[in-house]
């Protein structure tokens, strides 16, 4: 199972990215029913996580897909959190791991749930029932049905004794899969991705109207959160809480993300020229010059962490017509979010390749969520319902998507299938491609983690 995270908020949090916590700035908002919305920073990368059954079972067993940056998550004590790029996976606390790990189990067993109850309440035959792939660790059966966790966590499935040469059922039995309209395999095949949707809402409209939603009011100027040692700004007199108000003169505007861009590009086009900065300190406006250094690529820098400088709240929905509403808007905010992210993942492929990441790095992430902020993990869980929602329904072998494309085919072709033997020749491919990703990933990224590097 992939899945594809916008890294603009883990967003999928609407967590927020600052691709370089010392230079670069890109944003994207943290909320999205807020009126007064300011930037969080955003880029998008992947990461692959869990899924796939043997051959045996129905092409549609969901191979789910995630892309998600390599990101770490950091708290800031005002409530903001960031996604931070990372080269190593700090794990965190056993409850941490734990409590993440179970929001991915959760997401397994709603998604696999959704086609299992689509497939009993029309009357089609269900064999099998699992959470993960390969060996079964633990299993039960009931009512005929097969339930079991397995070996290895890149996903689940549900069974169907369609092509299972063992069943005693008829081949021509109306309530097979197979023999169904092409209406009830669409459903069936589609209700993964709809539980995913509808509990991604769920999860947003607790979240509304419980804990809250961060709402960002935006104020002016860029705040310094930190200061490097020994660099341009520590040298000059910045310190860590000042706020710039002003570059050269010019004040910056209240918009965060316009603010600290146009802060950036003056100090980056004066490398070893001093840049005039009106700076707020407590109830002080100081005017301070600071002489940018020169970096390799010869554009200045002064060496300090830069963010919008806001304030943080919580609004928590005061009845059920305005926690729809709010939950609503951040659905859609996250949604687009996670569309857009899909998008960017695609057209800039051969960069964020390499940032692709397995289960083991989606749960350090989770778990750094976890550790960091209750509001993070409401939403780690409802933007990794929406990414797999998203990119089951992508055309491809081994995904929902790529059921859903076999059987318009079957449409177009007025109600006839494809031969069966390149059917499944498609479906094992797609497969065996996901089952080999993800064991690599899985590796990968257990050499990644900290403690393992400490270890090597």
């Amino acid at each position: 199972m992939l899945l594809n995270l916008p890294s603009s908020s883990f967003s999928v949090i609407k967590l927020a990215n600052l691709k370089s916590p010392f230079s670069d700035f890109s944003v994207k908002s943290r909320t999205h029913f807020s009126k007064s919305l300011s930037s969080s920073s955003s880029s998008s990368s992947s990461s692959s996580l869990w899924h796939s059954p043997p051959s045996s079972e129905l092409s549609f067993k969901d191979r789910h897909q995630i892309f998600w940056d390599k990101t770490k998550i950091r708290c800031r004590r005002n409530g903001d959190f960031r996604l931070w790029a990372f080269a190593g996976i700090d794990i965190g606390s056993a409850q941490s791991v734990l409590e993440a790990a179970a929001v991915l189990t959760a997401i397994i067993v709603v998604h696999e749930s959704g086609h299992f109850l689509a497939a009993c309440l029309q009357g089609i035959h269900v064999s099998k029932f699992a959470i993960g792939f390969g060996p079964i660790l633990a299993k039960f059966n009931k009512n005929n049905v097969e339930y079991s966790i397995r070996a290895f966590p890149l996903g689940g499935f549900v069974g169907f004794p369609d092509n299972d040469p063992d069943s005693d059922i008829p081949v021509d039995d109306e309530n097979l899969l197979k023999n169904r309209p092409i209406l009830d395999r669409v459903l069936v095949i589609s209700a993964g991705v709809i539980a995913n949707i509808i509990f991604a809402y769920i999860i947003i409209l607790v979240q509304v109207s419980s804990v809250g939603l961060p709402v960002q009011e935006p104020f002016p100027g860029v705040l310094v959160p930190e200061v490097l040692t020994l660099s341009a700004a520590s040298r000059d007199g910045l310190l860590p809480g000042d706020v710039i108000l002003a570059v050269n003169g010019n004040e910056l505007p209240k918009l965060g993300s316009t603010a600290v861009s146009d802060l950036v590009e003056a100090i980056k086009r004066s490398p070893n020229r001093t840049v005039l900065l009106k700076v707020e300190r407590g109830n002080q406006d100081l005017e301070i010059g600071v002489t940018p250094d020169k970096s390799f690529d010869g554009t200045g820098r002064i060496g300090v962490q830069l963010s919008p400088n806001v304030k943080i709240s919580k609004v928590v929905a005061k009845n059920f017509l305005e926690a729809f509403n709010y939950s609503r808007k951040e659905f859609l905010g996250l949604s687009y979010n996670v569309l857009d992210s899909l998008k960017q993942t695609f057209l800039n492929f051969s960069q964020s390749a390499s940032k692709v990441s397995g289960p083991v790095a989606i749960i350090a992430v989770g778990a750094e969520v976890a550790r960091s902020n209750i509001d993070g993990l409401y939403q780690f869980a409802a933007v990794l319902n929406i990414n797999l929602a998203v990119i089951n329904l992508l055309p491809l072998p081994a995904l929902d998507g790529g059921s859903l494309a076999l059987i318009l085919i079957e449409a177009v072709r007025g109600g006839r299938k494809l031969p069966l033997e390149l059917e499944q020749r498609i479906m094992s491919s797609g497969v065996m491609f996901v089952v080999l990703l993800g064991l690599f990933l899985i590796i990968r990224d257990t050499l990644n983690l900290e403690f393992i590097k400490d270890l090597l």
